[in-house]
């Protein structure tokens, strides 16, 4: 079948050395299409982890067939869709954690096309992340908090000097304080499941007007990690991240402190990273932020 794979799937696969993968995507959709009897439609541009492409259930009902890129493991996003049931997050239809394949509710607009202003925004992604938030045991197969910040603590490093050094040694080391206080912070008695990586392209509008998730990342972790990303998120609004940070902290009764510094290790891992794929201008306009806060 002729498949449209957007540039970006294309990019970070090719970068990676998986040339095969692209060569053999084709074939996977058609055989998902036929055993889940869905007509395929046109792709979404956006993602660059995942090839996400319109589909049509046999009775009618639109839907998303999302497939991860090698390297990228769709499990904890399917367990996320299974616990949250599409409670601030879209259904999960069908799986095939073997092909990595999920089959999603589809969504409308993006929240950043539909609502103007930004200090409505943050508010309402509050709210919907509260909607998403609940207690989950240990027992779930999701990495913590604690583990995330760990991660990130080893691989930022790396990644900067991979990157060519994209933000002074002083913001890297920020950040790296950050991540060793959220990693003591975590508790497993007080964790909820967080979606990981909010923003206002990552919630589409629902049928009702209301709002949903997309693309969770899921993790048992406080929830402080999931406004950390709405302070991360579209540093060149002009707004004082400070003052936002309180906002959000009012609105969900999270402390404050503990959302600053989630928001400093996601704006200064998500920069970099973006520098490492060429993920512009995004990455370059985290950094600069991180930069003005550390200088």
């Amino acid at each position: 079948m002729s498949l449209d794979i957007p540039d970006q799937v294309r990019k970070t696969v090719m970068s990676d050395g998986n040339q095969s993968w692209l060569d053999e995507l084709p074939a996977v959709v058609d055989s998902l299409s036929q055993e889940w009897s869905l007509t395929i439609g046109s792709s979404f541009a956006g993602d660059h982890a995942a090839l996400a492409v319109e589909a049509t259930l046999a009775d009618g009902t639109p839907a998303v067939l999302k497939i991860g890129v090698p390297g990228r493991d769709v499990g904890p996003e399917a367990t996320v869709m299974r616990l949250a049931n599409g409670e601030g997050c879209a259904k999960l239809l069908r799986e095939d954690l073997g092909r990595q394949a999920l089959l999603l509710e589809r969504l409308g607009a993006p929240m950043y096309d539909v609502v103007a202003d930004p200090a409505s925004r943050h508010t309402l992604l509050c709210d919907v992340a509260v909607r998403l938030w609940r207690p989950i045991g240990a027992d779930v197969d999701l990495r913590t908090g604690a583990m995330l910040a760990e991660q990130y603590a080893d691989r930022l490093p790396e990644l900067w000097e991979q990157a060519g050094r994209p933000c002074t040694p002083g913001t890297v080391a920020d950040a790296l304080e950050c991540m060793d206080r959220r990693r003591v912070a975590h508790d497993d008695r007080s964790a909820v499941l967080v979606h990981g990586d909010i923003h206002e392209m990552n919630a589409l509008q629902a049928s009702d007007g209301t709002y949903k998730l997309i693309d969770p990342a899921g993790l048992r972790a406080e929830p402080a990690c999931d406004l950390g990303t709405i302070v991360r998120c579209n540093p060149d609004l002009g707004d004082d991240l400070r003052a936002r940070t309180e906002r959000l902290a009012s609105r969900t009764g999270v402390d404050a402190t503990a959302i600053w510094e989630w928001g400093t290790i996601h704006r200064v891992f998500s920069g970099v990273y973006a520098c490492t794929i060429d993920f512009q201008p995004f990455g370059n306009l985290l950094l600069a932020e991180a930069d003005r806060l550390t200088a």
